[in-house]
């Protein structure tokens, strides 16, 4: 008993010591995107890929299309409503989606055939969901330029409307900003990468030496594994907040969250189911056992449990009342976890009316 109790306090002590360390660099070195106008002379394509995206585009594309860039393409992934039309309408170019080949990603293939087509020396691929508020080309292009990076991605400020989406959405922020290690990206070690598929900026030379999109053309972590790839190559690398520029609403409801987060997360893991139900029984062990009895360094714990989330939420800039009162939820996390976790050790897993096997 004395063993586990030494065990449960070191791990967790451990851990916590981390987040806390991680929580601070972040903070203090995170870049964050400012309002600016666009520099002259460079031209951009704004590529979306778009499957069943009606409602978003009609939402979204206006702000995207205001940006001032030199084109901005729409693929129709095999859409089954309105996305093609919707898009012609507002104004955007839109491209009509080839058949799913074999060994792709839907969202893989969209978004080479969108690269195909574009003309721009900067491609910057985002979803139909974000938002592009004034200013946010100019501030992408800011910091591609400041960081000389070959790929900017960029983290949207979560914008949860709904109490079941704020459960589990704002997680999104969370591992890039209480668990990865900002510093690193200055350090040649390709595994300590990030990115974030919502807005990836890429210069046009580096994309296509990488091999484009086909190069993770199987990959539903796609994001991430062309960062790997990009950092392994000798590329650099940029990360940034979205702060006021660029925004998100990702999902819905809490089923559309357990959905969203559980096509990925298994590959967060690396694939390997094994370390992921080790990652529910740490996390179930630092978040919410605290709170059900005694047990080693109990007070600290619970501080961190409730905090994490609302430090988190301040250093992306949500900051209304009801982004800090998240916090209160860190206890319940890994339990509303649960059913992802669950969907994560399926073998195949189901997306926008496709099916993935893992």
């Amino acid at each position: 008993m004395k063993l586990f109790a030494f065990l449960y306090h070191t791990l967790t002590g451990g851990f916590l010591a981390y987040r806390v360390l991680m929580l601070l660099i972040n903070a203090a070195t995170f870049p964050r995107l400012r309002p600016q106008s666009a520099a002259p002379g460079v031209r951009v394509s704004l590529l979306v890929p778009a499957r069943d995206e009606e409602a978003n585009l009609r939402r979204n594309l206006p702000g995207l299309l205001a940006q001032g860039a030199a084109e901005v393409l729409v693929l129709d992934d095999g859409s089954r409503d309105g996305t093609a039309e919707t898009a012609r309408q507002l104004g955007a170019r839109v491209l009509t989606g080839e058949p799913l080949p074999p060994g792709w990603v839907g969202k893989t293939w969209a978004c080479q055939q969108l690269a195909q087509a574009a003309s721009g020396d900067v491609l910057i691929f985002t979803d139909a969901d974000v938002t592009w508020h004034p200013g946010a080309l100019g501030a992408v292009l800011a910091q591609l330029r400041h960081s000389g990076a070959d790929l900017l991605s960029v983290w949207p400020r979560q914008r949860n409307v709904t109490p079941g989406e704020r459960l589990l959405t704002p997680l999104a922020e969370l591992p890039l900003i209480a668990l990865f290690p900002l510093p690193l990206l200055r350090f040649p070690v390709p595994a300590a990468s990030a990115a974030n598929g919502q807005v990836m900026a890429f210069r046009r030379a580096s994309y296509w030496h990488l091999g484009g999109h086909a190069a993770v053309r199987g990959e539903v972590l796609e994001d991430v594994r062309f960062a790997h790839r990009l950092r392994r190559a000798g590329g650099n690398l940029s990360l940034a907040l979205g702060q006021e520029c660029i925004s998100v609403r990702m999902y819905r409801s809490y089923p559309d969250s357990v959905q969203g987060f559980g096509k990925n997360l298994l590959a967060v893991h690396g694939g390997h189911r094994a370390l992921l139900a080790l990652s529910f029984a740490f996390v179930l062990a630092s978040y919410t056992v605290p709170w059900l009895g005694p047990v080693p360094g109990a007070r600290r714990l619970r501080l961190a449990s409730v905090a994490e989330r609302l430090v988190t939420n301040l250093i992306a800039g949500r900051r209304q009342p009801a982004d800090l009162a998240e916090g209160l939820l860190g206890p319940l996390t890994p339990l509303l976890m649960l059913p992802v976790y669950r969907r994560a050790l399926r073998r195949q897993v189901t997306w926008k009316g496709r099916e993935y096997r893992q």
